[in-house]
């Protein structure tokens, strides 16, 4: 079986638990679905130097964006994002990869790339609480929608802050996979999952 590759994108200052999360979903629901392994989770920076995340955590990327694998689902995540849109190259990459994976998803203030690459325009998205009226401010052709863990466009996914990544990554893994694959993995990681999304 064809084993899908999730690329988490990360960078100085990215919310731990916005890349930490989505990877703890993703690498429990491969080990749960044994022998197959369904999904191969890694994390890409700009480049292979450590990332120092929140508070200091300090994290080495498996990839950078010149020597990934080819990604399946590309994940960004959310922080200190305001560096990051500035990154003509980021954001290019960013696009780039989209085109050709099956979902992107975007944890936090992800969102904030996602729409600056110009994957979101018309779609309804989310993001953290604190950060939706900038969201809404920067880029007025997005619907951002309040209280909302996550929210499915198809092939775009966008959820709110930190734990909200988890509840988008495991609703990811009922797609990706199966509902009964994603209620295991919840139950495995002792987590309470939240189905508030919107479609």
């Amino acid at each position: 079986m064809y084993k899908m590759n999730i690329g988490i994108y990360i960078y100085d200052n990215a919310e731990v638990l916005d890349f930490s999360g989505p990877f703890e979903v993703f690498s429990t629901a491969s080990r749960l679905s044994c022998p197959e392994n369904l999904f191969n989770v890694f994390l890409i920076a700009e480049n292979r130097e450590p990332v120092h995340a929140r508070g200091n955590f300090l994290i080495t990327p498996h990839y950078s964006i010149s020597d990934h694998p080819a990604i399946d689902v590309l994940i960004v995540s959310g922080g200190v994002h305001t560096g990051e849109i500035k990154k003509p190259h980021i954001i290019e990459w960013v696009a780039s990869t989209a085109e050709s994976a099956t979902s992107v998803a975007s944890v936090c203030t992800g969102a904030f790339l996602l729409a600056e690459a110009g994957l979101l325009s018309g779609r309804t998205v989310t993001t953290h609480w604190e950060d939706i009226e900038d969201l809404r401010a920067s880029y007025p052709a997005l619907t951002v929608l309040t209280a909302q863990r996550w929210v499915d466009q198809g092939k775009l996914v966008t959820s709110g802050g930190i734990s909200a990544g988890i509840d988008m990554s495991l609703h990811l893994v009922s797609k990706l996979a199966s509902m009964e694959l994603a209620q295991k993995t919840a139950r495995q990681m002792e987590y309470d999952w939240n189905d508030n999304n919107a479609d």
